[in-house]
């Protein structure tokens, strides 16, 4: 890690980004008092991070990495046992915390075999049992089904928007993280190279216009006789690019249109948030630098 500096709001789902080895699971390693900084400290909830914050630890759920799990015991009574760990007083906590993350079909099942999404639900039961108020998640969505991600997705907002939980969250899944998070810091290579909110964050996708046409050579000429920078897509389609293309697309299909062009194709389109990624970290969608 190198000088990392970090502020997550009450109430907001940070996402925390960044390539398998960036430095995300250390520094939630660091938070959680499992490992010591050589330099600089952690505070949660203003108190500062230490191995036996033990009244800090009653307010905090997590999961990191693999999800821990007594293999012999059932779903039930794994959760029993850590409900036991907690000092949860309400023994139907327990049962909450399985219909919450669905896991009744399952429940007297041994932990041993359940399928990984199961044991990430499983996870994510023990980390909520106690009603944190900070939820502090690595990879959550490890090795869930879409559907599966689709619930997790929800549970996260109810708890935010419901009942005022904050949820700091790691992930590589960029297009996952931005449908929920509220700010996102991006890691790469034990450094925080970017924090933003999400809207600004897609603002910062780049745009551009795809036109197609019958002749293409001669709507590019066109094109470029009128100013408009133009390139050429991977299918050999056009590629216009600037501001007043892409917010007046009907003016260059005008522009063509009066000069007879067949077009076949005209549509604004956008980077996705993945190939953002890669272009902010400098590695290209193939993996190169």
């Amino acid at each position: 890690m190198d000088r990392l500096s970090l502020q997550v709001r009450k109430g907001e789902i940070y996402g925390f980004l960044g390539l398998n080895g960036a430095g995300k699971t250390t520094t939630i390693r660091l938070l959680l008092g499992m490992i010591r900084p050589s330099e600089g400290s952690a505070w949660v909830f203003g108190v500062r991070v230490y191995p036996g914050a033990l009244e800090l630890w009653s307010r905090v759920g997590y999961l990191v990495e693999t999800p821990g799990a007594y293999p012999e015991l059932t779903v039930r009574e794994n959760l029993e046992v850590f409900r036991r760990l907690r000092r949860v007083a309400d023994p139907k906590a327990v049962e909450r915390a399985i219909e919450r993350l669905g896991l009744g079909p399952y429940a007297d099942r041994r932990a041993v075999t359940l399928s990984l999404g199961n044991r990430q639900r499983l996870g994510l039961a023990k980390a909520l049992l106690h009603d944190p108020d900070l939820l502090i998640l690595d990879e959550p969505m490890n090795g869930l089904d879409p559907a599966g991600i689709v619930e997790i997705r929800a549970l996260l907002q109810e708890l935010v928007h419901q009942r005022g939980v904050t949820v700091f969250m790691s992930s590589h899944l960029l297009g996952e993280v931005a449908r929920i998070a509220t700010r996102i810091g991006v890691m790469h290579e034990g450094r925080l190279i970017q924090e933003l909110g999400t809207e600004e964050l897609v603002r910062r996708c780049r745009r551009w216009l795809v036109v197609d046409a019958r002749d293409r050579r001669a709507a590019r000429a066109i094109l470029e006789a009128a100013g408009f920078s133009v390139d050429s897509g991977e299918n050999g389609e056009l590629v216009v690019t600037g501001d007043h293309a892409i917010a007046c697309p009907d003016d260059v299909a005008r522009l063509l249109l009066e000069r007879n062009m067949c077009l076949t194709r005209l549509s604004v389109e956008q980077e996705d948030l993945e190939s953002y990624f890669l272009r902010l970290i400098g590695v290209a969608p193939g993996g190169e630098r």
